[in-house]
């Protein structure tokens, strides 16, 4: 269980308004009369594309070419399986995936977006997202472990914990209300990300909550699971 102090008050900030225009709920929130937790994928893909934007460029501290032990993502989504997340939430496959890839010269990036079908006693309002970013110019362990503004500006406070034993650093971050979690993976020259987002993690209106704790672990069983998958 995690259970580390939050991070101190200089990590405070104020909410910013989303990068592009529209009425766009904030994350956790439905829009009125909206099709469910759509809104979900959308909030949780925002910092993993820009990830990869900044990987590209602005933060190109270094200069050797990192070691690639993985291999390129054609469909994340099929790579990703979301095992251990499904037993929790209901089958994370059910529903049309969201899948991308992009393909760079500095970055490979491959993404897919989740969300659950439902299963007793968890509302289908569980969200997933996968991002695999394979950087082919530059070692990305420079910025590793660079602040996201953006999980700020969207969540407030967060704290965040090393995860051991996975890759070659790995760290798990909670954000303020436990309705954000992000596991983030460094090896070689490949950044995982994996980001788990719902409305269900703390009771409300007599709905048991999901086990946070519980959706960590799982976590963390699926991304051994894809880096297992992709290993070359």
């Amino acid at each position: 269980m995690i259970s580390d102090p939050e991070l101190g008050e200089e990590w405070k900030t104020e909410a910013l308004e989303p990068d592009r225009p529209g009425d766009r709920p904030a994350p956790g929130e439905r829009a009125a009369g909206g099709p469910g937790p759509r809104p979900w994928l959308w909030a949780l893909g925002g910092a993993l594309v820009a990830s990869a934007v900044w990987a590209g460029g602005l933060y190109a501290y270094g200069t050797a070419q990192p070691e690639i032990r993985y291999r390129e993502s054609a469909n994340l989504c099929q790579d990703f399986r979301a095992t251990a997340l499904s037993g929790i939430t209901g089958d994370m496959h059910t529903k049309k995936p969201l899948n991308l890839q992009s393909d760079h010269p500095a970055v490979y990036a491959a993404r897919c977006g989740l969300e659950n079908a439902g299963k007793d006693g968890v509302a289908t309002d569980f969200a997933v997202v996968a991002q695999v970013g394979l950087h082919k110019k530059t070692d990305p362990s420079a910025e590793f472990d660079a602040p996201d503004l953006r999980v700020l500006a969207y969540t407030g406070d967060a704290r965040t914990v090393a995860v051991p034993d996975l890759g070659e650093r790995a760290e798990m971050t909670v954000t303020s209300g436990e309705r954000w979690l992000i596991l983030k993976v460094l090896d070689g020259g490949v950044v995982f990300t994996l980001e788990a987002g719902a409305t269900t993690f703390a009771e409300t209106n007599g709905r048991p909550a999901t086990d946070v704790d519980a959706v960590q672990a799982a976590m963390i069983e699926d991304m051994r699971a894809l880096m297992s998958t992709l290993k070359k």
